[in-house]
């Protein structure tokens, strides 16, 4: 009814590219996926699985070659290409209303752990803290929006330290690390040099190496609502492991960074004290990435 035959998304980690490029497939719809030169090399599983839905992958070499940049070029098209063309934004961020529609969409994830957690521990129980990892910000948003009423519930984002928050900007916590500024079409927090300039930023989780995150978030940190830190690189690595050891669970280095704040506080608290952590991806696209950190050769 839009008329239009052509999608496109950008991507970070591969996850938003393999959904657009499996709906495209069963709607026969063409779909091309800009993703940063850097990120394909890092997600190569994802790469391929998009390329066997029968998408184009379109590597970024500009910048950084990370999810900004794959970003800055699908907004390039989209302009250029508006008549046919649906830009299928994968996170909270980017030019109203594409922030307000993927949180209601992704909403379903708060809103099936309330359901689940009323099934399991009896009505009316709410989660006393829920926890999430943030890049741009989606899977946060989508399980934060549905407790915001809800004031009991204490709220975490947890954004990527990479090597540390500190003036070097080697990482990319734009709410911890960050100031105010405009970039994809919204007003956020951002990494940015005097001059407004963004920053590249680090993370060794693609999805998470985004300099910006979504709006609503910077709003719920300035209101003080949600509560925003940061994890290092080899912290997530830690929790990677520990939960792959632990649990019989290989999470994406995104959701790491969670689980690994998740493994600071739990200690401290009651043992009544319900956690919500959002698991938010599979980490078998994250084992080259891994093995190469840990000094572990993949060669066979």
């Amino acid at each position: 009814r839009m008329g239009k035959t052509r999608i496109i998304a950008e991507t970070g980690a591969g996850q938003h590219g393999v959904a657009t490029a499996t709906v495209c497939a069963k709607f026969g719809l063409k779909c091309i996926v800009y993703m940063g030169s850097t990120d394909v090399e890092r997600q190569a599983p994802n790469v391929f699985r998009m390329k066997l839905l029968g998408a184009e992958v379109v590597p970024v070499t500009s910048g950084r070659g990370t999810l900004k940049d794959a970003m800055n070029d699908a907004l390039r098209d989209w302009v250029t290409n508006v008549r046919d063309t649906f830009y299928c934004i994968g996170t909270v961020a980017g030019p109203h209303p594409y922030p307000a529609m993927v949180r209601d969409f992704q909403s379903i994830i708060g809103k099936e752990t309330r359901w689940q957690l009323e099934e399991q521990e009896g009505a009316g129980r709410l989660p006393d803290t829920i926890i999430a990892a943030v890049g741009g910000g989606s899977n946060a948003m989508g399980l934060f929006h549905p407790f915001l009423d809800d004031p009991s519930v204490r709220i975490i984002g947890v954004e990527a330290g990479g090597h540390g928050v500190d003036d070097r900007m080697e990482h990319c916590a734009s709410l911890t690390g960050g100031r105010p500024g405009v970039l994809h079409g919204n007003r956020t927090y951002l990494l940015q040099d005097a001059d407004g300039q963004i920053l590249e930023g680090h993370s060794i989780s693609a999805g998470l190496d985004y300099p910006g995150i979504g709006p609503e978030h910077s709003w719920l940190h300035d209101i003080g609502r949600a509560e925003y830190v940061s994890i290092t690189d080899d912290e997530a690595l830690d929790a990677f492991q520990l939960l792959c050891r632990t649990e019989g669970i290989i999470p994406a280095l995104e959701s790491s960074h969670a689980v690994a704040h998740v493994k600071k506080i739990a200690p401290g608290l009651p043992k009544d004290h319900i956690i919500v952590v959002n698991l938010s991806g599979r980490g078998d696209k994250d084992i080259f990435t891994v093995a190469k950190h840990l000094g572990v050769s993949m060669k066979v």
